[in-house]
């Protein structure tokens, strides 16, 4: 019986059970272990690497399924005999290694400083000593949530709301779905190139998304006409990045109230400003004829799943009662977090933190690829828009570095745009650096 000449480092991220198997597939592989050879016992090879039993017996119980290894009742386990065709090799093939994971900088992932982890347990503990609602929570959320959450959008963008203008959600997508739920049936105007998951939304309703250009907001009647709502993201157009200009917003308004069309704004980004104060919520002009959708998936984490839903008052009647109806609204432990997160100051924290670090990323951006940018960066992510050809060389040098680089045309449909939208938030400034020089190499 031949003894295993194997060295498990217990410093490695990879479990010792792996580290075995993946040592045993590799002697197979190039033949060290011959076909029929028996292998040491579990209990002896375990003795003989100061491993637990059990780290063995994981190890030929996955070469087992594999097919490398082969148990025979009472005597023991052996290398696998494998029956080749005559024109196989002589033993199996390894398995292929994986191809390594590419980071993917999206425009909607944000840095979280992780220094703020202290705030996320007081947060939890909190949550542990309050007591649950005695049944079903309220559908409208919970009511000191709405009520902090009210102030904040008095204080950060403008509207004149309290908590009872409020509604919880676990996010814009499902924001955006309830609304629907709550208006009459009509094709709704997205922007385009536009937000992804909410042409997906509107499409899973039933109903049909009419493109209408991002850069060009209906200023008539007429180019309204027959949608029951219109989704906008004029504090940082998703993905092309302007403002709508004031003149722009005013006239949309005019449009939206003439035809009767409701007007969906997404504010999902607008506190990361860093060149200029934070721009006016439009839910703010018109509160009569906009509803605004709201997230913490930016300033928090986008694993807390919570936002919000401010409509008119109609609208939101109607969504109550389909909540009501359903039962379908957020946690309510995720949504005493977020409570607990607010009262202490946290997400006012979290939010200067974040823009600093954009901040600076931003400029580091604009300084490696200010000739192909679109226009001034905001938030989390760069707009380059560039013909096909050079943008699909661009993503692919990304690739090979490592990163996937969103390309423009996944949030592009009738408006065929290309490019390339990067995130430069859901990374560190080392790996930013390593994709920027990845796509100016392709770019110049």
């Amino acid at each position: 019986m031949p003894t295993l000449a194997v060295t498990l480092d217990r410093d490695l991220g990879t479990p010792l059970g792996a580290q075995l198997a993946a040592a045993v597939r590799e002697r197979v592989g190039d033949g060290r272990l011959a076909p029929g050879t028996r292998l040491p016992s579990s209990r002896a090879l375990a003795r003989d690497l100061g491993v637990a039993r059990s780290v063995v017996e994981q190890a030929w119980a996955q070469l087992v399924a594999e097919g490398w290894l082969e148990g025979r009742h009472g005597a023991g386990t052996f290398v696998a005999i494998v029956r080749l065709s005559p024109d196989a090799g002589a033993r199996p093939a390894p398995a292929p290694a994986p191809d390594p994971a590419l980071l993917r900088l999206s425009a909607g992932h944000p840095w979280v400083d992780p220094a703020h982890h202290a705030a996320w347990r007081r947060a939890w503990r909190e949550v542990g000593t309050a007591a649950p609602p005695a049944g079903y929570p309220d559908p409208r959320g919970d009511a000191d949530l709405r009520a902090a959450l009210a102030e904040r959008l008095r204080r950060t963008r403008g509207l004149a709301v309290t908590g009872d203008d409020v509604r919880l959600t676990s996010g814009t997508t499902e924001g955006l779905r309830h609304l629907l739920a709550g208006l009459p049936p009509g094709p709704v105007g997205v922007e385009d190139p536009g937000y992804r998951a909410a042409v997906a939304v509107v499409r899973a309703t039933g109903r049909t998304v009419v493109d209408v250009p991002a850069l060009r907001p209906p200023a008539r009647a007429e180019e309204l006409a027959g949608l029951v709502a219109h989704y906008v993201t004029p504090a940082h157009q998703h993905p092309l990045g302007p403002v709508m200009p004031a003149p722009a917003r005013a006239a949309l308004l005019a449009a939206a109230r003439e035809a009767g069309t409701l007007v969906v704004e997404d504010d999902y980004d607008s506190e990361f400003r860093y060149d200029v104060a934070p721009v006016p919520a439009l839910a703010s002009l018109d509160p009569g004829r906009v509803a605004l959708l709201g997230t913490v998936s930016k300033s928090v984490s986008p694993a807390l799943r919570l936002g919000w839903l401010v409509a008119p008052t109609a609208v939101l009647e109607r969504v109550d009662a389909y909540r009501e109806v359903t039962h379908d609204t957020p946690s309510w432990p995720a949504q005493r977090a977020l409570l607990s997160l607010l009262r202490d100051g946290y997400v006012d924290h979290a939010v200067r933190s974040a823009r600093r670090v954009y901040a600076r990323r931003a400029a580091r951006v604009t300084q490696v690829l200010g000739p192909w940018l679109g226009g001034p960066v905001a938030g989390m992510y760069a707009s380059l828009p560039l013909p096909a050809a050079r943008a699909e060389a661009a993503h692919r040098a990304a690739r090979a570095a490592g990163y996937d680089v969103p390309l423009l045309s996944d949030a592009a449909r009738s408006s065929g745009a290309t490019g390339l939208v990067l995130g430069f938030g859901g990374c560190t400034d080392a790996q930013l650096e390593e994709a920027l020089a990845a796509i100016r190499g392709a770019l110049a």
